[in-house]
């Protein structure tokens, strides 16, 4: 079974705009109540709706609640910029859509306290409730941030150690 956007986009909607414990538990949740082949669908959206947030227009904003010494902006590390992709994604299809055509509205999910990462585990969590095992997922699209060449052109031939193997 393959899961269309628009039925990933339903499921994001049941989150009320937050990743928050609650809310990411709850999507899990449902998802596990699915067939596997669906659990996998909604990984692979996931992923792949991260990975088309990663992009250095993005993930070159300063954090806005914090700033550095003297003043200075303070940078989104890795784990910041995609915990902030996953608070986007949460935010539902209209959001996610829009901040590729106004890079205003993707700032405020820099905040500290717009911190996606429960959203991050939803897929993993919904295999395990569905099957009883862990799950080595791997997805068509990394959603590691930096791992979009695309969004990254100045960082095509200088990819991290860690990205090495990652296509």
């Amino acid at each position: 079974m393959r899961m269309t956007w628009a039925d990933f986009w339903a499921l994001i909607a049941t989150l009320d705009g937050a990743a928050t414990q609650a809310s990411c538990e709850r999507l899990a949740k449902e998802l596990s109540r699915r067939p596997v082949p669906e659990i996998i669908g909604f990984a692979e959206r996931h992923a792949e709706a991260l990975y088309r947030l990663d992009q250095e227009k993005f993930g070159t904003l300063p954090v806005v609640d914090l700033t550095a010494r003297y003043g200075s902006p303070f940078p989104q590390s890795s784990d910041v910029f995609l915990y902030t992709r996953c608070a986007v994604v949460a935010a539902g299809q209209a959001v996610w859509e829009s901040v590729s055509f106004d890079i205003d509205r993707f700032s405020p999910y820099t905040a500290s306290e717009c911190d996606g990462e429960w959203f991050l585990y939803v897929p993993d969590t919904a295999y395990e409730l569905a099957t009883g095992e862990d799950w080595d997922r791997s997805t068509r699209y990394c959603f590691e941030s930096y791992s979009n060449r695309d969004g990254w052109p100045h960082l095509r031939g200088l990819r991290p150690k860690w990205l090495t193997g990652i296509s």
